[in-house]
């Protein structure tokens, strides 16, 4: 099963911040803040069963959530 992936990035162009699909090439959505992005955008990644990845400023990768539809979960001990 392939994984979903949404991602909330810093948008260097315009300022703020974009909604984007994996590999998409254009933003779902724009937002003038990180957290209208991120509401937004887990909602999004709900509906879609896909896994949310914000990105911080210096675009590296913080805290995803797979919204419990991750299809390699940790196996507990």
């Amino acid at each position: 099963m392939v994984r979903k992936e949404r991602h909330v990035v810093p948008n260097a162009e315009k300022g703020g911040w974009d909604s984007k699909r994996e590999n998409a090439e254009r933003s779902s959505k724009h937002f003038e803040t990180k957290k209208e992005a991120m509401d937004w955008s887990r909602e999004k990644a709900k509906q879609e069963k896909s896994e949310l990845i914000p990105h911080g400023k210096d675009e590296k990768i913080q805290n995803p959530n797979s919204n419990g539809n991750d299809p390699k979960p940790p196996k507990d001990k």
